[in-house]
């Protein structure tokens, strides 16, 4: 269920909330429902605990996880001719590779479990030593500790309830609204709610559920920082470049096309998410190597640098009986590390071997030195996660587009060596940091580290089959995925497409002035950050994001206003009854994201078969519809 919600938000806007509330929520109404149940039978007569829970959320939060680190709305579809018929350059056969089922679950496989092998040797020093904080894991931990509890358990039924509610009002919604779909531009999601000019600018409140829990589910900043960058870009931007056709670029080419109005788009976007990226890069990597040589100091004192200000802490103070307790059972199941060291040579050998075969563009060598600097990479990703929960796995693999992508050429596939490498290199790292969030999240909750380790190995393996076989089924029911304007339009393929096609050919084919401006909008990226961390939190607060400004450069603005809508509605509760609203606000949200997430599995089955909407609800002009009248009558 999941993998078919992520997948959806990958495929549409890129923009992916945590779903560990949900998953947390469902897996133990689901669990509890099936051991009530055998225990009326007899069967069993353990009570379902902590451990076990938190076992079943480690394998369903990796199995899902691997349809967004898989790339299908990124690096893996920016690879087919799709998507490169939208780009400026490299459309040639050796830059080029279109999904397929069978090679999708190979490569998946062959690149998810290396990075679950990458740091197992450090856990002890990651969790115990350093005691990294790692906030989402220790959320999902106090989380999983309070269903355990009988006002927990009290609250998680009324939460699930809430769920379900809210749940099977967005899936009949979704179902409703497909009756009125029966041709291009038709139905709710076309509906023009500010008027037919700011619907022709991509304004307009498309009836999503699943963008309005998305919206209760975000920070309010995000939300503000989306709606603001379809406001700049869709509202005054591309207006005012339009104007300029025939002057900065030709005046016989459409908007779509990359040599036109589209570049700015695209490329601007590109440059806000790079500027952004390298800035939090940077940071996080400073802070990592500040906080490691403040650890390496201060050792003999007992001092490490995880305090919230950026300050040692002693650690000669008397540890508590939990802490005593929970660090006793961390280190009891270990993980020898000859099956780690083992096994991240056997499976990179493996894919050494085999990854060529998938891709003959990418060279042993290619993955060798990846392979080889991966686990510094991880292990800086990982460090920076704990302390600051912001993982930057795309950002490494951003950087492996350019200096494979380079490496190799444009004229050796250097485009597809670029994409496959970012496969590579975002997998290991994205995975190892998962790992370790996990292995926070079992520290806390008293479960066997092997038997979390087993547990993220089956839900990556489950992953590996589940995601690549969605991903396949939207592909093949829905004909345009993939094409900007529609409803599948994948944003970040494209995206991802143009930063390799850069990083081996440059700036040449872009049109005039669109280089200046992304120089603008990357020092803009930089500086609006850099003003975030250096002013107060009252005035930092209020401040944009640039990497949320950044998505709607591209698709438009209609997904920020159900966004801001969900925002909204969660802030007006939260003035009216923030208990509950705290309480049932996740849970409201994700009803609202799985019941229609949920409802394209049986819409991709009806397109499948070959079974159409009846209806097409359009909404014309008055000067248009009084030409169709006109038609009409004869």
């Amino acid at each position: 269920m999941f993998s078919v919600i992520v997948m959806k938000l990958n495929l549409t806007t890129g923009i992916i909330p945590s779903l560990n509330v949900s998953a947390g929520l469902l897996g133990f109404f689901f669990v509890r429902l099936w051991t009530s149940a055998v225990e009326r039978m007899g069967l069993l007569r353990q009570p379902f605990t902590r451990q076990e829970n938190t076992v079943i959320q480690t394998c369903v939060v990796s199995a899902y996880g691997i349809a967004f680190s898989g790339g299908f709305g990124s690096y893996l579809f920016g690879m087919s001719e799709t998507i490169a018929k939208q780009a400026t350059e490299a459309k040639d056969a050796q830059n080029i590779k279109d999904p397929h089922l069978g090679w999708m679950i190979g490569f998946l496989f062959l690149v998810s479990f290396i990075g679950l092998l990458a740091l197992v040797p450090l856990r002890k020093i990651m969790i115990v030593d350093y005691k990294l904080t790692y906030p989402s894991g220790t959320a999902t931990a106090y989380l999983i500790n309070g269903f355990h509890t009988p006002e927990g358990a009290k609250l998680a039924k009324k939460q699930v309830k809430t769920l379900g509610k809210y749940f099977l009002f967005s899936f009949f919604w979704g179902f409703f609204q497909w009756f009125f779909t029966a041709g291009d531009d038709c139905g709710f999601k076309n509906f023009p709610t500010l008027g037919l000019e700011a619907y022709k600018n991509r304004f307009f409140f498309d009836f999503s559920p699943t963008y309005v829990g998305v919206g209760m589910i975000c920070p309010y900043i995000v939300n503000v920082s989306v709606l603001l960058g379809g406001i700049l870009s869709w509202g005054v931007m591309w207006p005012l470049i339009a104007k300029k056709k025939g002057s900065w670029y030709p005046a016989d080419i459409p908007d779509s096309s990359l040599h036109g109005l589209q570049a700015y788009r695209v490329f601007i976007s590109i440059a806000l998410i790079l500027g952004d990226g390298l800035y939090n890069f940077l940071k996080v990597l400073i802070r990592t190597i500040a906080g490691f040589i403040s650890m390496v100091q201060n050792n003999s004192k007992g001092m490490l640098p995880v305090s919230d200000n950026g300050m040692s802490i002693s650690t000669t103070e008397a540890v508590s009986f939990d802490d005593e307790r929970r660090t006793e059972i961390f280190l009891k199941d270990q993980i020898p590390k000859s099956v780690a060291y083992g096994g991240y040579v056997v499976v990179a050998a493996l894919s050494i071997g085999t990854l060529p075969e998938i891709f003959p563009q990418l060279k042993w060598y290619y993955i060798l030195v990846a392979y080889v600097v991966a686990p510094v990479l991880a292990f800086c990703n990982a460090y920076g996660s704990g302390l600051t929960d912001w993982s930057l796995a795309s950002t490494y693999g951003k950087l492996a587009i350019f200096v494979f992508g380079a490496w190799a050429g444009l004229s050796h596939g250097g485009v597809l060596v670029g994409l496959a490498a970012c496969g590579v290199m975002m997998s290991i790292v994205s995975t190892a940091s998962d790992l370790m969030q996990d292995f926070k999240t079992g520290y806390l909750t008293l479960a066997s580290p092997r038997s979390m380790f087993i547990s993220q190995v089956i839900g990556t393996g489950m992953g590996c089959v589940i995601a690549p076989c969605v991903f396949w089924l939207f592909y093949k029911a829905f004909s345009n995925i993939g094409t900007s304007g529609t409803e599948y339009p994948a944003p970040y393929a494209i995206v991802y497409r143009n930063m390799a096609i850069l990083g081996v050919d440059g700036f040449d084919s872009l049109p005039e002035n669109c280089l200046t401006l992304c120089y603008i909008f990357f020092a803009a990226a930089i500086a609006i950050n850099l003003i975030r961390d250096l002013a107060p939190h009252k005035v930092s607060r209020f401040i944009p994001l640039p990497m949320a400004m950044a998505i709607p450069f591209y698709i438009g603005s209609y997904f920020a206003i159900d966004m801001f809508l969900g925002s909204l509605i969660l802030f007006v509760w939260e003035k009216l009854n923030k208990t509950k609203a705290d309480a049932f606000g996740p849970a409201v949200a994700s009803g609202l994201i799985c019941g229609d997430g949920i409802w394209t599995l049986p819409q991709s089955i009806l397109a499948l078969a070959k079974v159409k909407p009846p209806i097409c609800m359009k909404f014309l002009s008055r000067a248009a519809n009084a030409k169709v009248d006109s038609f009409l009558a004869g």
